[in-house]
């Protein structure tokens, strides 16, 4: 399984740093086979040291020059960073992120051999039409997306789901990533709200390759419940 803990707009260089250690301490009881991604903010990028991987959530696709306010190539490999996460809905539907622009982020990182973490998901007006409408729309959150890269995963968020507390039901998600399987031969992460009270039904679905979590990967110990649980 893969475990990756997206920490948003939260913690602090001195609060990842405590969190770190938290987490190797107790990441020397997970199986040898799980994988477990963080991503802190960009201010809290070190160079840390573990069990893990760790990852930015959002660059700009430049080596360096004139974008206020974003960071590029340059800033990354500094840190030695080569994990991303593309396409997340909140940079979709709060900083109007479009198809063209995450694709063209997509591929601009592809080219530099990153691994990617590449969200998709759908909203609550288009999961009630049902799974084909749901399908339908995923669909076009790959339109430029080379879904042949060996150095990427997927990770289905539906947006409805997403820090609501409500997570989609077993059935959701097991009939979701089985029709994204037949689309993309890619590990499928599930999101939205991932919590102790549901990561062993959720883990145990077939389909179901890892989670992204959000709220419950904040505090170190609510993370590791998940990872080894």
């Amino acid at each position: 399984m893969i475990y990756a803990g997206n920490f948003k707009t939260n913690h602090t260089r001195s609060s990842t740093i405590d969190y770190i250690k938290e987490l190797n301490f107790g990441l020397k009881d997970k199986k040898a086979e799980d994988k477990v991604y963080i991503f802190p903010p960009l201010t809290a990028i070190d160079f840390y040291r573990g069990n893990f991987t760790i990852g930015v959530q959002n660059a700009y696709p430049i080596e360096s020059g004139a974008v206020t306010g974003e960071v590029g190539i340059e800033q990354l490999e500094e840190f030695n960073i080569k994990t991303i996460l593309i396409g997340h809905s909140e940079r979709r539907e709060l900083l109007n992120e479009t198809q063209e622009f995450v694709s063209k982020k997509f591929n601009f990182f592809k080219e530099r051999g990153f691994e990617i973490i590449y969200c998709i998901g759908e909203p609550l007006e288009v999961r009630e039409r049902g799974e084909k409408a749901v399908i339908e729309y995923l669909k076009e959150q790959f339109i430029g997306i080379d879904i042949d890269y060996s150095n990427f995963m997927v990770a289905y968020e539906p947006i409805w789901a997403i820090g609501t507390g409500r997570s989609a039901t077993v059935e959701e998600i097991t009939t979701t990533h089985n029709e994204l399987k037949k689309l993309i031969n890619r590990p499928i992460l599930y999101g939205g709200s991932v919590k102790k009270a549901n990561i062993a039904e959720i883990s145990s679905i077939d389909s179901v390759d890892g989670v992204l979590v959000g709220g419950a990967s904040l505090n170190s110990d609510s993370f590791l419940e998940l990872v080894l649980h």
